[in-house]
């Protein structure tokens, strides 16, 4: 356990064997902190994020520090972070282990306490995000659940949602996605081949209907047969 101690040389070995101790520490700290201090990063994530930046900082304002350790040790967090990764894709008791499962924090309008505390979080956090979801009345909701990545994920109650096409079995048109077809004031001319209009036809339409030229196009976006243009103001 030399290498954990404070020492003037390090070996190669010894600086991999403090990445990976180093890493697992910090992987135990985060567990125990719970998501909500993580914010909205996955665990492993927030390790990585944490510890990459601070390792190579240091031998860039401390002379007196050489560079090696400082690569070394990221090179070992980068591969224990790939290796974490891979690890939660392939085995779900790890995925367990590190990201933990949804906690169900209301049910049929009802506010669970337990999952709350089990959550770390508090009544003003949970209504902050329902209104963040434009949901105002609790009692609305059906089910929202704590997710791993420090969000709250909610379903209304069905005679709660809004109406859509479908329910009221009305046909509409499929999607369509808008094409840019002029930005900053230049055509685009490989978007423009994947419409069924030519650069003669754009520019002749902002003619007639605009009264501009496209210099003077700050945007313009075409829908089917419906161009939309958005001037320099």
């Amino acid at each position: 356990m030399d290498f954990i101690q404070s020492q003037q040389t390090l070996t190669t070995l010894e600086w991999v064997l403090r990445a990976v101790v180093s890493f697992i520490f910090l992987l135990i700290v985060a567990k125990v902190l719970g998501q909500r201090s993580i914010s909205q990063l996955r665990l492993l994530d927030f390790v990585i994020a944490l510890v990459v930046g601070n390792i190579i900082a240091h031998p860039l304002s401390d002379e007196e520090l050489g560079l090696k350790g400082s690569i070394i040790t990221t090179v070992v967090l980068v591969l224990l972070y790939l290796a974490g990764i891979f690890l939660i894709l392939r085995w779900p008791w790890f995925r367990k282990l590190i990201n933990h499962k949804p906690i169900p924090i209301v049910r049929d309008g009802e506010i669970l306490y337990k999952g709350l505390r089990h959550a770390r979080i508090s009544i003003d956090v949970l209504l902050e995000e329902l209104r963040k979801g434009k949901v105002v009345d609790v009692k609305k909701v059906a089910l929202a659940l704590w997710e791993a990545e420090g969000k709250i994920s909610f379903f209304l109650d069905p005679k709660y949602e809004p109406l859509t096409p479908e329910t009221m079995q009305i046909n509409v048109q499929s999607f369509n996605m808008p094409r840019t077809i002029i930005k900053d004031g230049k055509i685009i001319y490989e978007e423009l081949k994947e419409t069924s209009k030519d650069e003669n036809w754009v520019v002749s339409h902002l003619s007639t209907t605009y009264q501009t030229e496209v210099k003077h196009v700050l945007l313009a976006t075409i829908d089917k047969e419906k161009l939309n243009v958005f001037l320099y103001r």
